[in-house]
């Protein structure tokens, strides 16, 4: 059965620093055996479908290993299926349709938190930015932007974040991937 997937790269093409050029990424993943490879900006998002019967986190470590064995570098990478980013795009407590791109974020998980992992954040100190949490992600409204939201610095501390490997895209970012995988 063929699947569409996205993989998002972690920390990549971040002012000039660990640079993987889109088309090597496009190779590489179909060098793993995958198709229909299309990037989207140069921040590490990748569609591609597959016939393997592979979970998110094998496909994931494959393009890991594949990046680390390219670049030299380790590269955190969330893979996620087509069903999953359409549920978490309707699943968005923010009026998305209502805000600016950069005033709403999503921040994608390698596994779930729970409230406890954020019971140190007072939300109210914050106020009016506000945070919310989904299926093995976090719904962030800054409306100042990600670059001087305090609650995202708060958020993405890593001693809430206990190895977890999390990785930001903001509402235009998330929406394109998912109308990518539906192309």
């Amino acid at each position: 059965m063929t699947t569409t997937y996205a993989a998002l790269l972690r920390g990549i093409n971040v002012s000039g620093h660990r640079k993987v050029p889109m088309a090597e990424l496009r190779s590489l993943l179909e060098e793993l055996g995958h198709r229909d490879v299309r990037t989207y900006l140069q921040s590490g998002n990748a569609v591609f479908t597959t016939d393997a019967d592979d979970t998110d986190d094998t496909l994931a470590a494959a393009v890991e290993k594949a990046l680390e064995q390219h670049f030299g570098f380790r590269v955190d990478t969330l893979v996620r299926s087509a069903a999953y980013l359409a549920e978490v795009a309707d699943a968005c407590p923010f009026p998305a349709a209502e805000l600016e791109a950069k005033q709403l974020h999503v921040t994608y998980f390698s596994e779930a938190l729970g409230a406890e992992h954020f019971a140190s954040i007072d939300q109210a100190a914050f106020l009016p930015e506000e945070f919310r949490l989904g299926d093995r992600v976090l719904y962030l409204y800054a409306p100042d932007g990600l670059g001087r939201s305090k609650l995202a610095e708060a958020v993405s501390r890593p001693s809430l974040l206990k190895g977890v490997v999390a990785t930001s895209r903001n509402w235009n970012t998330v929406t394109k991937l998912v109308e990518m995988t539906r192309d």
